[in-house]
């Protein structure tokens, strides 16, 4: 006797559902892609915060131990000292940009006071009270605060952030420290 196979052979046919497990993972999709470009535009965002408060803690420690040279002006020592606060914060910057528009400064110093600024470059040397004042800066607090101009990289999650004028987000770093 022979045996004859059949396969159940079932024609399928085009069902109404078939687009529904289209729709839902669109549907799931969408929310966790942009949780996703949240994180990674979260983490640009904190590694900048992070580089510019090293180097702003980098430049105020060298304007605190600053040598002071008794024999030019205190007016030179004290563009010595920014000059050095400057240097140095570009030198730590690592792998952030440097350059205009994302930090602005430049060789020029402008004065108002014991406030020195140079684009996004500030530093500021205060007298506490019960310090005498001298042309060293001895006692003295020295403030060095840096503005970084952080580009946005996810329009998304960048709408939702502060912006300054030009559509970059302001990240600061500020750090007091006593000259020695």
């Amino acid at each position: 006797m022979r045996r004859i196979l059949r396969t159940n052979r079932v024609r399928r046919r085009p069902s109404t559902e078939d687009g529904q497990s289209l729709v839902e993972f669109a549907l799931v999709l969408t929310p966790l892609f942009l949780i996703l470009l949240g994180i990674i535009q979260f983490g640009f965002i904190f590694n900048a915060y992070i580089t510019i408060t090293n180097g702003t803690r980098e430049a105020a420690r060298e304007a605190s131990i600053y040598v002071y040279d008794r024999s030019l002006t205190p007016g030179y020592n004290d563009a010595a000292r920014n000059a050095q606060v400057r240097a140095t914060v570009l030198s730590s910057l690592n792998l952030l940009s440097t350059t205009a528009p994302q930090l602005t400064t430049s060789s020029t110093w402008t004065q108002s006071g014991d406030t020195f600024t140079n684009g996004d470059l500030t530093v500021i040397y205060e007298l506490p009270a019960g310090v005498t004042d001298s042309d060293a800066r001895v006692g003295q607090r020295v403030t060095v605060r840096v503005r970084y101009h952080e580009d946005l990289l996810i329009p998304l999650i960048g709408a939702l952030l502060p912006r300054d004028a030009s559509g970059r987000m302001i990240l600061t770093g500020e750090v007091t420290m006593v000259i020695n």
